[in-house]
């Protein structure tokens, strides 16, 4: 191994996310302890840079370290149930109960 693998699968990755979040009308991404917290931030700049609606998910004590992310979602919440409920209103104009 030239020690080049993880660069390709990266890329590998990275296209493949490109890909679907082109493909996509609004992306979500997640921050929190079980995420990598750079690629979530590459992954919200590029929906952001694509135009996406983004919606940005993490919790209250990451609000300030990605107040700059949060500024470029249309939405922001803590729980994916929340998510849900946005996509619910979007799709069929249902607000949360």
């Amino acid at each position: 191994d030239d020690g080049c693998g993880d660069h390709k699968g990266a890329r590998w990755n990275a296209l493949g996310t490109r890909h679907e979040m082109e493909a996509a009308d609004s992306v979500v991404v997640r921050f929190g302890e079980k995420y990598k917290q750079w690629n979530a931030a590459f992954d919200a700049g590029m929906a952001a840079a694509l135009g996406k609606a983004l919606i940005v998910m993490h919790q209250a004590e990451h609000a300030h370290a990605l107040k700059e992310v949060d500024a470029a979602a249309l939405a922001v919440v803590q729980e994916p149930e929340q998510v849900v409920q946005i996509l619910r209103y979007v799709l069929d104009g249902q607000l949360p109960s």
